[in-house]
């Protein structure tokens, strides 16, 4: 259901396709939410069989057809309703949390190897994060802006928290 709303959020923005959607998806919202392709389209589908999104067929030459996915007045009285509602309480999934609670067993050199690859890839990801924040430095930010860049600086603070907490562990570690 999150996911649906999040694509009639972006819909809401400007019409796209779905290949507009990943892209869009991986340059504004991923420190938040992940999703692929194959569950972009789904929901796309289903949205437009809701009712929520309609889809308009736009010919262009010397390529396929586009199918520009617009968001209805139905969809967006189901946005405003989730943007509005009581929020709900996150449940946590972390795998790679899931692995360290488990790795008890594995020699002490493996679960280095564990915490090293995590920390390289929070090191990549804190990279990305503060990359994209510096380019959204406006000179005058309205509320949607402030509100794209607060959203990202949780994500470079959680960033942040994960790489003290590695810190930590590696350096405790029995």
């Amino acid at each position: 259901m999150i996911l649906a709303r999040l694509v009639l959020g972006l819909l809401n923005l400007a019409p796209m396709t779905g290949y507009d959607l990943k892209k869009v998806f991986d340059s504004s919202i991923s420190h938040f939410w992940a999703a692929d392709k194959a569950q972009i389209y789904r929901t796309l589908n289903t949205l437009v069989a809701e009712g929520y999104a309609t889809v308009e067929v736009v010919p262009q030459a010397n390529y396929p057809d586009r199918q520009e996915h617009h968001i209805t007045p139905a969809g967006q009285a189901v946005l405003l309703e989730w943007l509005t509602s009581e929020p709900t309480p996150h449940a946590a999934r972390e795998p790679f949390l899931a692995r360290v609670f488990f790795a008890g067993n594995l020699p002490r050199a493996q679960v280095l190897d564990l915490l090293r690859e995590r920390r390289a890839e929070a090191e990549a990801m804190l990279t990305r994060f503060t990359d994209k924040r510096e380019s959204l430095r406006p000179a005058e930010a309205d509320r949607a802006r402030y509100l794209t860049i607060a959203t990202l600086d949780n994500g470079i603070a959680h960033t942040k928290a994960e790489l003290a907490w590695l810190d930590t562990v590696e350096q405790d570690l029995p």
